[in-house]
Parts: structure tokens; C-alpha cells; sequence
């Protein structure tokens, strides 16, 4: 299937019925099982226009074009930054294995005519002078998490379930970057449409928010995308 998408990224991208566990409570596992298996089509396309803000509120835009495919229960994903010059051909290619957060990532560098691999411990770093991080254009597998079930919330007319998450072990944590994580996940959709990462260091939080849906072929897409980081507390 493909699907055609529309994004912009700012800095800096049926009804669920409730899991019931033993003892009538709600099972925090079982719903980001259900995200993460949530079909969203077996290949993509996406034409997306990441805008990036600074402190001062000046504006630098980019156009990139992506691809992802199923591979099997693998996901590639290959991305091409088309303007503006200075980003001309930049290439990013992200391979999720399934089971294993090892995924594997390369950045194409044109002006050197190089290819760099992303390593594990520079994962947390800013992807393309975004408030993305490299970290955050994988999947997360839901193994490696801890689960609470905080809540039930109406956001913007949408029904949510809250949930906290926090690393198993010190290598998710150094990975990914993220020592606890909340997020809101719809309800009739299973998409998570707002989150909030706690950085491991510098007491610094990042809020991700999806400020428009669509329905694409079918299925709910993101088609609106900020990603902000500020500073914070524990």
C-alpha cells in the first residue's frame, strides 16, 4: 500500500477497547503492544517540510522526501533532503530489525562524498539540526520498557490513555537518551499524539505533539509534527 504524507516538523515528526488485566485494571503493556503493531501500511511515501526554529524565532526550512518499506516484520527506510543547498542531497538510511533496539543507521554526507554509520552512543544526538535525535527515527521496541498506567484524558476531543515509561536497563537508557517518557495514546486510533521525554542529562525535556491527523487511505496519519525542547525539571 502506499500512502502519500505531508509533515512539518517544528524545533527546534475503529474504537480501542480498554486491555483489562487481572484484578479489573487497565494493562499499559498491552496497549503500546496494540500501537506498536498497529497497522500503517506496507510501504510509504512522504513528501515533508521540516521548518526549524530557533530561540530568536527565525525560520530555516527543508524539503525532504522519504521512503519506507515492510520487510517482513523488519522496516527501511531510506531519506532525501532536496533543498535548500546546503543540505542538497543528504541521504538517510535507517534499518529497524525486529526485536533488537541495535537497528542500524547511515547518513550520506554529499560534500565529502562519504557515507558515516551512526553509532549507538551518538544516537542521541541532533538529527539534522533538529530536535529530533537520530534515537528518535527508530522504533522502540516494547520490551525493553517498564509500563504504569497514569491515566484516562480527554486532549483536544480526543480520548487518551497515559502512559509512563522507563528504561529496563542503563543501555536503553544510554541509547535512546530518554530516562522516563509519558505519552498519549488515542484511543480509536492508537496513535501516540502527544509525548513527554525527560533527558537523561542536562534537566532538559522534550514534548512531541501531533497537531494534525489525517486520514489516509484508510488510515490515521500524522501530517502535522512539532517537536520542542526546553528546559525542565525532574
Amino acid at each position: 500500500m502506499r500512502i502519500l504524507k505531508y509533515f512539518i516538523f517544528a524545533v527546534m515528526i475503529g474504537l480501542l477497547s480498554f486491555s483489562i488485566c487481572r484484578g479489573g485494571e487497565i494493562d499499559p503493556r498491552k496497549i503500546m503492544t496494540d500501537v506498536d503493531e498497529r497497522y500503517d501500511g506496507d510501504d510509504r511515501e512522504s513528501e515533508m517540510i521540516m521548518i526549524l526554529i530557533d530561540k530568536k524565532g527565525k525560520k530555516r526550512k527543508r524539503d525532504v522526501n522519504v521512503f519506507s518499506r515492510d520487510n517482513g516484520k523488519d522496516t527501511w527506510s531510506a531519506s532525501f533532503f532536496i533543498s535548500p543547498q546546503d543540505v542538497k542531497d543528504t541521504g538517510f538510511l535507517s534499518y529497524d530489525y525486529d526485536k533488537t533496539s541495535d537497528d542500524d543507521q547511515w547518513l550520506y554526507l554529499p560534500a565529502l562524498h562519504k557515507v558515516k554509520r551512526i553509532a549507538s552512543n551518538d544516537k542521541t544526538s541532533s538529527f539534522m539540526g533538529s530536535d529530533f535525535s537520530y534515537a528518535d527515527m527508530t522504533d522502540k521496541e516494547v520490551d525493553d520498557y517498564n509500563y504504569r498506567y497514569l491515566k484516562a484524558l480527554d486532549v483536544n476531543g480526543t480520548k487518551c490513555h497515559v502512559i509512563e515509561s522507563i528504561p529496563k536497563n542503563k543501555k536503553i537508557l544510554e541509547d535512546f537518551g530518554y530516562k522516563k517518557s509519558v505519552v498519549f495514546v488515542a484511543a480509536d486510533s492508537l496513535v501516540i499524539i502527544r509525548a513527554v521525554h525527560w533527558l537523561k542529562e542536562n534537566g532538559r525535556i522534550k514534548y512531541y505533539d501531533v497537531k494534525k491527523m489525517e486520514t489516509i487511505n484508510g488510515i490515521a496519519t500524522p501530517v502535522e509534527v512539532h517537536m520542542t525542547l526546553k528546559k525542565g525539571g525532574n
